[in-house]
This record gives structure tokens, sequence and C-alpha cells, in this order.
């Protein structure tokens, strides 16, 4: 980390500032190749920010060869979704709750055999060039519908969500309707005390506090 020795070569592992760049690059191209191609494209990813201008170039020429691409970004977003000929595929919800979330998430259809990726790194700058990151896959199945349901319940979220317009305004998003009432952190934390309750009654087992007198 420190020194000028060559990294290792990694097999799963994807590290910054040597690959990182370079792998989130050929993902996006790739769900753009597969657009060209007549093919299913999507990419849905989450982050903190983003900023980097390279990335946000690759989702431009994603969206315009068709790439439906939804982007959960809290903080910062230098790109502009919904506009014609550039980001007409592109949408851009920003959630702000109780709880401040720093995961990173990232997704992609890859024509049916879906890929998803946890990172510490946003698409920044100085993640992707200047910082010691890691990205590595999510392979086991049943652990990639749980990451995957999480992510798309982003947005769903019609309490603390706000789309970000083309015109660089976010406007807050309200329940239309009749429809239900989605607040994603607290579905989020209702789904982990089932599971939790589910766990406890599988394992048969219980754990009651020591009271001292």
């Amino acid at each position: 980390m420190t020194g000028y020795s060559d990294p290792p070569r990694l097999k799963k592992l994807v590290m910054a500032p040597t690959d990182l760049r370079r792998r989130f690059l050929k993902l996006i191209d790739r769900e753009r190749r597969r657009a060209e191609a007549g093919q299913p494209a999507e990419i849905i990813a989450k982050m903190n920010s983003l900023t980097d201008e390279e990335i946000i170039r690759a989702l431009y020429a994603a969206s315009q060869r068709g790439v439906r691409i939804r982007l959960n970004v809290r903080g910062i977003c230098a790109l502009r979704p919904g506009i014609a000929h550039v980001s007409e595929t592109i949408d851009v919800v920003s959630i702000v709750d109780r709880f401040l979330e720093h995961s990173r998430v990232y997704y992609f259809l890859n024509g049916g055999e879906e890929q998803v990726y946890l990172a510490s790194a946003d698409w920044m700058s100085r993640n992707l060039d200047r910082r010691v990151e890691l990205m590595f896959p999510i392979e086991h199945s049943p652990h990639k519908v749980v990451v995957l349901n999480a992510l798309r319940a982003m947005f769903r979220d019609n309490v603390k969500a706000r789309v970000l317009g083309s015109d660089g305004v976010y406007t807050r998003v309200s329940p239309a309707g009749t429809d239900p009432i989605c607040r994603v952190q607290v579905m989020l934390q209702e789904e982990a005390r089932r599971r939790t309750a589910q766990a406890i009654d599988r394992a048969g087992v219980t754990f009651r506090p020591v009271r001292t007198e």
C-alpha cells in the first residue's frame, strides 16, 4: 500500500487505484454494447456521490443506446438525467432519512446473467484514482436476492425520496392516489426483524439477559 511494488493479481476483488476505474467503465460499456445489439440492458447503482466525468460520459453513452439506468445517489450528483438525446433513460433518486447510509451497490443485467457488486468506492475521481478501495461480487444466489431486493426498494420510496430533474432541481416524491406508502428504511428494518425472528426459530435458541440483584 505504501511501497512501489506491483499489486498482486486479484481473481475476484477489484482494487483502486489500479483497476477499479477500468472495470467500472468496462461493465458500463458492456451494457451499452448489449443494447446496441438489441438485447435488454440495465444498470442500477447506489452510492453517496457521483462526480467523475469519465464515468458520467460512459453513462450518457449507454443511455443514448437505450440502456435503462437507475441511480440512487444520496449526496452530490453531477449527472443530469432526463435530457433529450443524452440521458433520457436515466433516473436519479436521493434518499435522506434517519440513518446515514454508506453502502455502495452496483448491478449490471449482463444479458440475464446478473452481476451484483458491493464496493467501498463512490463514482468519484478521489475514490477511483487516489484511494485504496475494493469491490467484490455477490455470488451466492440467496445473498444476491437480498441485496437486489434492497437495491430496487430504493426506487419505490415515496416518503423520503427526492427525484433529480433534468434542470438539476430535486422534487420530493409523494404517494400517488391509492399507492401504498413506502419508506424504504422502515421497510428494510422490518425485513431485518422478520429474518432475525426466523433465524431464532430455526435455531431453537433463546437468549435472555443475565440480571444481577
